[in-house]
């Protein structure tokens, strides 16, 4: 690689790095996992670094690709001893770090490509085009996997009385408050 290039990926890569984790995170829900993903999304990224248009895309497809396929290993399937532990019943006065652990755990309880859709639209804020071509879908396959999962999550966030749409998007409550 030349050195103009390999200059341009580290710069690439210290920018998109924490952003990179952060949906491999979210993916997966686990920071170990999401450091191995990102890890590997990056290395498979380098040989390919001067041919590609759009990298931050191919990077997002990468890292999100790679946090299911960690998922799905089978040494991922052995319970962890943090399993074991019990949960925090303590919660925080101002309540937002309360609701973020419980949309992120709702999360986790939803199948892998709808989370993956869901992320990808509501989460990075991507549009209905990027979240295809990053998942490699079909828009359609896009849009009801991204329906589903926003279903779904609402099923297992009314369980614990979350109001999904203000915890994603606070402008959608007053919105809807005056309907």
């Amino acid at each position: 690689m030349k050195a103009e290039d390999e200059e341009g990926f580290r710069e690439f890569v210290a920018a998109q790095l924490p952003v990179l984790r952060k949906l491999a995170y979210v993916t997966c829900g686990d920071w170990h996992t999401a450091e191995d993903a990102a890890a590997t999304a990056l290395a498979k990224l380098y040989p390919r670094w001067p041919r590609l248009e759009r990298p931050d895309l191919y990077a997002k497809t990468m890292v999100v690709r790679a946090a299911i396929d960690e998922k799905r290993r089978p040494w991922r399937r052995e319970r962890s001893a943090g399993d074991a532990l019990p949960e925090a019943t303590q919660r925080d006065p101002t309540t937002a770090v309360d609701e973020r652990l419980r949309v992120r755990a709702a999360l986790r309880e939803i199948p892998p490509r709808q989370r993956a859709a869901v992320v990808c639209r509501h989460y990075l804020g991507m549009s209905l085009e990027e979240t295809a071509s990053v998942l490699g879908w079909h828009i359609g396959t896009a849009k009801s996997q991204t329906s589903r999962g926003l279903a779904r999550l609402r099923e297992v966030l009314a369980h614990d009385q979350i109001d999904l749409d203000h915890t994603i998007d606070p402008e959608r409550e007053t919105t809807s408050a005056r309907r």
